[in-house]
């Protein structure tokens, strides 16, 4: 994955940048509240909706890291350091690995989970479970994991904006703006 000489990441980039981030944001945040609600038919309503878009997230975090496989990367500011530059490169790779990983993981969970609950894709796609046994021992496991996922892609989320935030009020460079149309970087 080499870099280019581009300022800014493409539109489709950008757009794919952008649909991931608030439907992860969302899943996160209907993930918590699905955790607090008593077993009700809207609890099971927001679990369904919750796997709908995790399917979403996974298919569109294919199609972004093909593009992305196709497609440079803008060239990281002059004058960053060592460190940066690999703290840049773990989280977006880290970024990759949990917005595709993250989906699979609730996918494997309702595969092995008991009771077996269809999971229909905003009502209307039925996804086949994933060929593996349905163990109690398992559920826990695949439950746990998908869980500690989801608060790893928090911490990142947070770290990511942190680092976006910093080139634009301290570093004053163009990096926010690659994913941000129009918006200039600080005088």
């Amino acid at each position: 994955m080499g870099q280019t000489t581009s300022q800014s990441y493409t539109r489709t980039a950008v757009i794919l940048h952008w649909l991931i981030a608030i439907m992860i944001i969302g899943q996160l945040m209907g993930g918590k509240i699905m955790m607090w609600i008593e077993p009700t038919p809207f609890k099971f309503e927001l679990f369904q909706l919750h796997k709908s878009f995790g399917f979403i997230i996974l298919g569109l975090s294919i199609l972004r890291l093909i593009w992305r496989l196709m497609h440079e990367a803008p060239s990281l500011p002059e004058g960053m350091k060592p460190w940066e530059i690999k703290a840049a490169k773990a989280t977006h790779v880290g970024f990759y690995a949990l917005i595709i990983g993250i989906p699979l993981s609730g996918w494997i969970m309702v595969s092995v989970s008991t009771p077996k609950i269809t999971t229909k894709i905003f009502k209307a796609v039925k996804v086949p479970d994933l060929p593996l046994p349905r163990t109690e021992t398992l559920e826990t496991i695949t439950k746990t994991t998908h869980e500690i996922l989801g608060a790893l892609i928090a911490v990142l989320i947070i770290v990511h904006v942190g680092a976006a935030l910093k080139h634009y009020f301290v570093n004053k460079d163009g990096v926010l703006a690659r994913m941000i149309p129009h918006l200039k970087p600080k005088a």
